[in-house]
């Protein structure tokens, strides 16, 4: 017998997507491991809120990452799409051993020393956008500041053409904040267009091999043994959404943090060597990650005292384990010193998010230099005015119109 609807369906409501802390605490209290109902894809999905039990969930190799270990009567087996499938064979979507092998093939490109020799990179194009953006008295920072840094690091990584860039925002905003009227067509369609393009690039690189991550991969897929051609589009795909989706979160996430508590801002402006806690305070207070990629119970799975049947989706709540007062006291204020910090903003695990140092380094980079480039930066609307996004996987802002 499935169990009886949840009376927490308002995770996705307009109200909680705006600010979803307050829910997250009634969670944590009255059911720290719920089913609710996804009104997007219609299917029950679990969700986990207590940092201890996210945690645990998060390195618990009972669930898994692969919809093929999954009943044939599964809803997510069923519902596939050969696109969708096509960009999901990467190692966020993987178990061991596979999951091991993809990640080995790309994490030296994401070594701290590898990341660090990208500093003068990150610094020069960050100093270009600001260029650009302090005669102009006010902008939307995400689409002037925020977004064209990540997306031009990780292209430019890649090898790919930077001029393709708002191709990108436009596909992966689509497939990372999925159609709230239930119309998968427009997910399908993005899918189907980025597996095109990146095959196209594919085969200009098999033919013009560059000094890029991308011919690299190319190559490695060329060997056979270790890479599918299924697998090397999937990475891409990976690499470039997780590459950029991430910080423009974080560094939008982060300036409104600081610009809401402007005794915190000033503090920073004082003492610029505390950007780094600072950072790590941003990806707990308000990070850009608000829930783990989907897991799913491959037979009935106990966990925390409930049954999660099989075929059925599991999450934790990032941000809702990075305000578990047991684990961060006074978990609503924002501290750029606060420490410890234990935060799972970027998640915890073999999952943890490999581009954690770039995203890192771009945000210590860029939020120091756009403070002392636009010491007048401020909000142009009123806080109330601001729209977030309306999925619960990435937490961000549609737009952070500002002032300077």
């Amino acid at each position: 017998m499935s169990p009886s609807p949840s009376p927490f369906q308002e995770l996705w409501s307009p109200v909680t997507r705006q600010n979803p802390l307050p829910f997250y605490a009634r969670l944590r209290q009255e059911a720290p491991v719920v089913r609710l109902e996804d009104p997007h894809f219609k299917h029950p999905v679990w969700v986990v809120s207590r940092y201890k039990d996210a945690v645990e969930l998060l390195r618990d190799p009972r669930f898994t990452k692969n919809v093929d270990k999954l009943p044939e009567t599964s809803l997510h087996r069923q519902r596939r799409n050969d696109a969708m499938a096509a960009i999901n064979k990467h190692m966020l979507m993987a178990d061991p051993p596979d999951h091991t092998r993809l990640r080995t093939l790309v994490s030296k490109a994401f070594t701290p020393r590898r990341v660090e020799e990208l500093r003068p990179r990150v610094t020069a194009i960050t100093e270009r956008l600001l260029d650009t953006l302090e005669p102009q008295g006010s902008a939307d920072l995400l689409d002037a500041f925020a977004f064209p840094l990540p997306v031009t690091v990780i292209a430019e990584m890649l090898g790919v053409p930077v001029e393709d860039q708002d191709k990108f925002q436009e596909w992966t905003s689509i497939i990372v904040n999925p159609p709230v009227d239930g119309n998968m067509e427009p997910l399908f369609a993005a899918g189907f267009q980025f597996m095109q393009y990146f095959q196209a690039l594919m085969e200009k690189r098999r033919g013009e091999p560059r000094e890029d991550l991308l011919s690299a991969l190319v190559s490695v897929e060329e060997q056979g043994d270790r890479l599918s051609p299924q697998e090397l589009i999937s990475m891409l795909f990976l690499l470039l959404v997780a590459g950029h989706e991430t910080t423009v979160n974080l560094i939008g996430n982060g300036v409104w943090a600081l610009l809401r508590n402007p005794e915190q801002l000033e503090r920073l402006r004082r003492e610029p060597a505390l950007i780094e806690s600072a950072v790590e305070e941003m990806l707990r207070y308000r990070g850009p990650v608000e829930t783990s990629t989907q897991r799913w119970a491959p037979q009935d799975v106990e966990f925390r005292g409930q049954v999660i049947p099989a075929g059925e989706t599991i999450l934790a709540s990032l941000m809702a384990a990075n305000h578990d007062p047991e684990q961060f006291p006074e978990p609503g204020r924002f501290d750029i010193a606060r420490e410890p910090n234990r935060h799972i903003g970027f998640g915890f695990g073999i999952h943890f998010c490999l581009g954690a140092p770039l995203a890192r380094l771009e945000a210590n980079i860029a939020i120091p230099l756009l403070l002392q480039r636009l010491p007048r930066l401020r909000l142009a609307v009123d806080e109330s005015a601001l729209s977030w996004r309306e999925g619960i996987l990435v937490h961000g802002m549609k737009q952070l119109p500002v002032a300077f």
